[in-house]
């Protein structure tokens, strides 16, 4: 594949080039890490050790690593956001959904200096989420109830954040494979039912929901899974989401 040779004047123009003549604010990225837990969907939060800020909840997060040169530009957003995933949580990206939010830009949202920050979101699976721990920033990590946040005090403007992330996979919910990564590897369709009822906060109607689950085996998303799981009447047949 060819590239754009370049002219000489552009060349000497980047050869001359400082980027540190001009104000540069720096750029974090900020997960919103989901997953649900005694029936109930769950955002983890870790609490902060340092300043500003100390000693409250926050969401996982930190700098993109940035280089100070041309050849040395640092890393892509989504690679700040995986590590940091693996940082804050202990699990690899390649385990967990992750899907880039939103960039929150408002001048004055971080003490420090100017920050602007790309969020994602991700979505645990249940037998995850015991593995996860605090990183090495973080006083401790533990899982809330999205209904209970609104008795807590988050730092920076975090709770805009978890909001928007909520309406996000509420949104997509019905549209996509979402509920896929809030349901162990192999479940149920009364299990997958009650995952749409707990991220929406909405019944679902088993009859309706049921129409809905053969139009996803139709479509090829799930397939029927080895095994059955023991349940008070019968055994009930297990399916897979197909990746």
């Amino acid at each position: 594949m060819s590239t754009r040779k370049k002219p000489d004047d552009e060349v000497a123009y980047l050869e001359n080039y400082r980027a540190k003549d001009y104000p540069r604010p720096s750029v974090a990225v900020d997960l919103v890490i989901f997953t649900i837990a005694d029936a109930q969907l769950r955002v983890l939060l870790v609490k902060r050790k340092e300043h500003p800020f100390k000693g409250s909840w926050a969401l996982p997060g930190g700098f993109v690593r940035v280089g100070e040169t041309a050849a040395d530009p640092g890393e892509d957003l989504e690679a700040a956001a995986a590590r940091e995933l693996e940082e804050e949580t202990g699990l690899s990206g390649s385990r967990v959904y992750l899907e880039q939010l939103y960039t929150f830009g408002k001048a004055n949202r971080d003490p420090r200096m100017r920050v602007i920050s790309v969020t994602y979101f991700a979505l645990v699976r249940p037998d995850l989420a015991p593995l996860v721990q605090a990183g090495g920033d973080a006083a401790q990590a533990a899982w809330f109830h999205v209904d209970g946040l609104k008795k807590l005090e988050l730092a920076f403007d975090h709770r805009d954040i978890v909001q928007m992330a909520l309406t996000r996979i509420r949104g997509k919910l019905d549209d996509s494979p979402l509920a896929f990564d809030l349901v162990p590897m192999t479940f149920t369709i009364p299990e997958l039912r009650h995952v749409h009822a707990i991220v929406t906060g909405l019944p679902q109607d088993p009859g309706n929901f049921r129409r809905r689950f053969n139009r996803m085996l139709d479509e090829g998303l799930i397939e029927k899974a080895p095994g059955k799981r023991i349940t008070t009447s019968k055994p009930a047949t297990v399916y897979r989401f197909r990746r």
